[in-house]
């Protein structure tokens, strides 16, 4: 759970971080294109467009008006002028006022009519804005030189009449309008056409009431740019047609700008995706590589070699800790060195079972082969010549063979008991049973044994019933295990004493005897001697397994078991079982 919490956290939160980086890429993407088409909208647009976002712009700093250092830069380079006008008619700023643009200081009711009506002021063409921001009226006047305007009122004086072009002079003014391919319109107060002189297919007939503002103050969106001069008497209005400079028409051209910047955009992100796609795909890959190299060592069985000295290094720090790109899979980087700690240790434990199983099969054929050879031997002297032997001497071959058969029947149950044993809780009965009236009745069978007169039992008990929790019949087998394990190995006049009782909240056996006890290595291989074989030429009584099925019944009861034992000094057998 504590790397899958982790990996869904870091996943998400560089999903949330990479998301925002987008938006946040995205939004300065759209803010600098939207900037820049503004700019440029306003330059293709300039004085028309411009007038209107200088007087949003300005602001005041102790009363005094302050105007962007762009705005100021730009209408110096267009060889303009700028004023601003208080209520009062002061100018309280103006930029690029020169001795070349004399200009007034300050302005009468009068002269701002007129300047707001006609449009000029002198030999200039005016653009005004008015402004509430500071709490008071402000006039901004924009300025410029426009020869267009200058020609314009030239022809009106020299070939006007009546607010129309006289007749004699359309042929001279008509082919001057070629020239420059240019073309005038004469409209009434309507808007409709009275009077055309150019080229007659495309001169508008009638005008909307917005349409000559329109071109006026947007002249990028149309194929042509216009000056207009009203004649005050008669009301008609000359309109002065002339090509844009911009070159053709641009009718939608923040669309044709956001489409390209949609390009530009897209092929950034891409060019960006790049970069990071391969930063990621090293990020991740690579760890799973490296895992893939383990799992490959792993398959061939190399588990001391899962993790190389170079894959140490790249996943390991000098001081032991792991590095950040491997972070993420610590619990699957520490995984993989228990695995394959266990699975090193399952393969050493295997190749001891396979030797132990390999010394255990021998010692199953030595036990099986030596009384088979005897039994073989007195079948070929009995099937030979049985007339030459004696009865004395088939009674003792009849013996042998019995014993022989007896010993190797006995093995065979021993080893079938030792993986019964094997098999746990599957072959127990456990019941409440009085360990002290168990162990009282097994020492009373060999006490009552007339063969066991040559040995001494006693018994010690407890003074009240000691209860556990047990299979009677294996327990009965394990004290006939010991106290036969004790005769056989021992001469006659044996003195075997077996006491019970408790210690802490555990129930005690003990066999003690003052036999020929045993040495050091016999101590340490007492409970597996089944593995290597049994000794059949020292005795053809038991199998040799008796203190090996002693441990296995001992430990199916999850109980201990412990031997002391020293070379003439006797043995001491301690068994713990759980009350």
């Amino acid at each position: 759970m504590k790397i899958q919490q982790r990996m869904a956290f870091h996943f998400t939160y560089q999903l949330i971080f990479y998301s925002l980086l987008i938006l946040a890429i995205t939004l300065v993407a759209c803010i600098l294109y939207f900037q820049n088409a503004k700019n440029n909208e306003m330059r293709r647009n300039f004085p028309a467009g411009a007038l209107q976002l200088i007087a949003q712009e300005a602001n005041s700093k102790d009363g005094t008006i302050q105007i962007s250092s762009k705005w100021v830069k730009l209408i110096e380079e267009k060889g303009m002028w700028l004023q601003v006008v208080n209520a009062e008619g002061k100018v309280v700023y103006n930029v690029n006022s020169t001795p070349q643009h004399v200009l007034p200081t300050s302005y009468s009711v009068a002269q701002l009519l007129d300047i707001q009506e006609t449009r000029t002021l002198g030999t200039y063409a005016v653009n005004t804005e008015l402004n509430f921001a500071f709490n008071e009226p402000h006039l901004y006047m924009l300025g410029y030189h426009s020869p267009n305007l200058d020609q314009l009122m030239a022809w009106f004086d020299d070939y006007g009449l009546q607010g129309m072009v006289r007749s004699e002079a359309v042929p001279t003014l008509e082919q001057r309008l070629r020239d420059t391919g240019s073309y005038l319109q004469v409209i009434d107060p309507a808007g409709n056409t009275i009077q055309g002189i150019g080229d007659e297919a495309i001169i508008k007939k009638a005008y909307r009431p917005l349409d000559v503002l329109a071109i006026q103050q947007s002249p990028s969106n149309y194929e042509t740019n216009i000056v207009s001069q009203r004649d005050k008497l008669s009301g008609r209005t000359w309109i002065l047609y002339t090509p844009n400079p911009t070159g053709s028409p641009m009718k939608h051209p923040v669309l044709d700008t956001a489409t390209r910047g949609l390009l530009w955009f897209s092929g950034l992100i891409l060019l960006l995706a790049v970069p990071v796609s391969i930063w990621h795909g090293f990020r991740y890959g690579q760890p799973l590589i490296l895992f893939a190299g383990w799992f490959e060592r792993m398959r061939k069985g190399q588990y001391d070699e899962v993790l190389t000295t170079k894959d140490k290094r790249k996943v390991f720090r000098r001081n032991g800790t792991l590095r950040i790109r491997y972070k993420l899979y610590k619990e699957v980087i520490e995984s993989f060195y228990q695995m394959t700690h266990q699975l090193a240790q399952t393969e050493k434990e295997r190749e001891r079972l396979e030797k132990a199983q390999a010394e255990w099969m021998s010692g199953i054929s030595h036990d099986l082969r030596t009384p088979l050879s005897t039994i073989q031997g007195y079948g070929y002297m009995l099937e030979s010549l049985p007339e030459q032997w004696s009865q004395e001497e088939m009674q003792i071959m009849g013996t042998t063979i019995r014993e022989k058969g007896g010993y190797m029947l006995e093995l065979i149950s021993d080893f079938s008991m030792i993986h019964q044993l094997k098999q746990g809780d599957s072959i127990m009965s456990l019941r409440e049973l009085d360990l002290d009236e168990l162990v009282r009745r097994s020492v009373l069978e060999y006490v009552n044994d007339a063969t066991m007169s040559e040995y001494q039992f006693h018994y010690v008990g407890d003074e009240r019933p000691l209860m556990v929790k047990a299979d009677e019949t294996w327990l009965q087998r394990l004290m006939d295990n010991l106290l036969s394990n004790a005769v056989k190995h021992n001469p006659p006049g044996l003195v075997v004493t077996v006491s019970v009782g408790r210690i802490n909240d555990k129930a005690c056996i003990r066999v003690i005897d003052n036999g020929k006890g045993m040495d050091e290595d016999t101590l340490q291989h007492l409970f597996n001697r089944y593995y290597r074989g049994t000794n059949t030429e020292e005795s053809t009584f038991g199998s040799g397994l008796g203190m090996s099925i002693a441990k296995a019944i001992v430990e199916a009861h999850g109980g201990e078991i412990q031997v002391q034992s020293k070379v003439w000094q006797g043995t001491k057998i301690e068994i713990l079982l759980s009350c």
